[in-house]
């Protein structure tokens, strides 16, 4: 069970964005972008060097095959095809992960698969199934209280459940669909206030987008913000080891 004094910081990378670097000071985990919404082996290989550099935990960020969209609109998937695009993914982030001599802790998935993983078991547990089937040590990321983190448990995986810094909820607990308005939370200061009271629940990891246009400020604001309460920034799988 994780400290109640500490909790991870997670942030999408590898997308392009040019803050990685920067971030890596910050947060404690990286979810790394494997191609299919943004990336490719040049950018993986860049970013894993970097976390390791900064001893940031490495994490794969798998997509619905949507570069065009970035990966953020929704698609009609099979659950046995989604089943073979996650292991695809974390095959293709592996690979570079293990020649630099490093490893993967765990995986998350991105954008509308993440939303679609949150409420529909069946695709929640294609992810799942293909997470355990090829590395029963990942942990899986989900949206707390959200339905991958139900398979995550169905399949012995180590769930992370996850909330969102910079993200505005709606009243059932799911995220606001981008493109709405007041999806995306702007002020670093709201973004430290939704954090501190959403931590009130049962999580293991908070999520800043690293693509965002406020990424660092936020990433800054919250990591002093939770330091100033006395909550430790580590990521889950140093936690796991203690």
């Amino acid at each position: 069970m994780r400290n109640e004094r500490s909790i991870d910081l997670n942030a999408d990378v590898g997308e392009g964005c040019g803050n990685d670097a920067a971030l890596f000071g910050l947060v404690s985990s990286a979810n790394i972008a494997c191609g299919w919404h943004a990336g490719d082996e040049s950018t993986m290989r860049e970013t894993v060097r970097a976390a390791v550099k900064k001893g940031v935990a490495i994490g794969a960020h798998p997509s619905y095959p949507d570069r065009e969209n970035f990966g953020r609109t929704p698609m009609q998937r099979a659950p046995d095809k989604v089943y073979e695009d996650i292991v695809e993914q974390l095959r293709a982030l592996n690979s570079i992960v293990v020649s630099e001599d490093a490893k993967m802790t765990h995986v998350k998935p991105h954008g509308a698969l993440y939303n679609a993983a949150a409420r529909d078991p069946q695709l929640a547990d294609a992810i799942a199934k293909a997470v355990r089937d090829f590395d029963p040590s990942l942990a899986l990321v989900g949206l707390a209280r959200g339905a991958a983190i139900d398979a995550a448990r169905r399949y012995g995986l180590h769930p992370i459940e996850e909330i969102f810094a910079d993200r505005r909820y709606t009243a059932d607990g799911q995220l606001v669909a981008r493109g709405t308005p007041q999806a995306l939370i702007d002020d670093p200061h709201e973004a430290v206030q939704q954090t501190l009271k959403l931590l009130e629940r049962n999580a293991d990891t908070v999520c800043l987008h690293g693509d965002g246009a406020h990424a660092l400020e936020f990433a800054a604001a919250l990591r002093a913000a939770l330091v100033s309460a006395g909550i430790e920034i580590k990521s889950f799988s140093q936690t796991g080891e203690e």
